[in-house]
C-alpha cells in the first residue's frame, strides 16, 4: 500500500467513523443487540485503544526496531476490563480522533520508510510494516461496516411497527 493512499483512507475513515458514532444517542451508543455483541460505544473505545496501543505502535516498531517485542494487547478483554460501556461517548470519540490525528502526523513525518521491514511474532507469524499499514486501513473498514450494522439493528428494533423489508435485507 502506498503511504499517500493510506493517509487518505485513514483520514477519510476517521470522518466516516465520527459521523456514525456522533449520530447515536447516548442510549443507542450503549445498546447491544445481544450480550456477545459490542455497542457503538464499545467500538469507539476499541478504536481508541487500537489506535494507540496496536496499529501505530506496531507499525512504528516494525519500521524502527523489528526485533523488539510488541507490547501485549487484549482487545476483547479490554471491553470489560476497561469498562467501555460506562465511558462517555463524546469524550471517547474525541480521544480517538485526537489519536488518529497523531497517527496521521506521525505517518506524514516518516522519511523513506521501509515498508518491507518485517516483524516475526512467535504466535502470529511474520508481517511487514506495509502489511500492518494495510491492516490498519482494513480494520477501519471492518468497524465502519460494524457501526452501520449496529445502526440498522437499532432501527429494526426500536422503530416498529414499521418494517424494514422494503429497504432490503442486511
Amino acid at each position: 500500500m502506498k503511504l499517500e493512499f493510506a493517509l487518505t483512507r485513514l483520514s477519510a475513515n476517521a470522518e466516516v467513523l465520527a459521523i456514525l458514532i456522533r449520530n447515536a444517542t447516548p442510549e443507542q451508543a450503549r445498546w447491544k443487540p445481544s450480550p456477545e455483541e459490542w455497542s457503538i460505544l464499545e467500538v469507539t473505545c476499541h478504536l481508541y485503544d487500537e489506535e494507540r496501543e496496536d496499529f501505530r505502535t506496531r507499525v512504528r516498531l516494525t519500521l524502527t526496531d523489528p526485533a523488539a517485542d510488541w507490547p501485549p494487547i487484549d482487545p476483547v478483554g479490554w471491553v470489560t476490563a476497561r469498562n467501555y460501556n460506562a465511558q462517555d461517548p463524546a469524550e471517547r470519540l474525541e480521544a480517538f480522533l485526537a489519536e488518529r490525528r497523531a497517527s496521521l502526523e506521525w505517518l506524514q513525518g516518516l522519511e523513506n520508510p521501509n515498508w518491507a521491514s518485517k516483524k516475526t511474532h512467535p504466535r502470529l507469524g511474520s508481517a511487514t510494516a506495509g502489511e500492518m499499514l494495510t491492516a490498519w486501513v482494513a480494520h477501519d473498514h471492518l468497524h465502519i461496516r460494524q457501526l452501520n450494522h449496529l445502526h440498522w439493528q437499532w432501527l429494526a428494533k426500536h422503530e416498529p411497527p414499521f418494517p424494514l423489508d422494503y429497504a432490503g435485507g442486511w
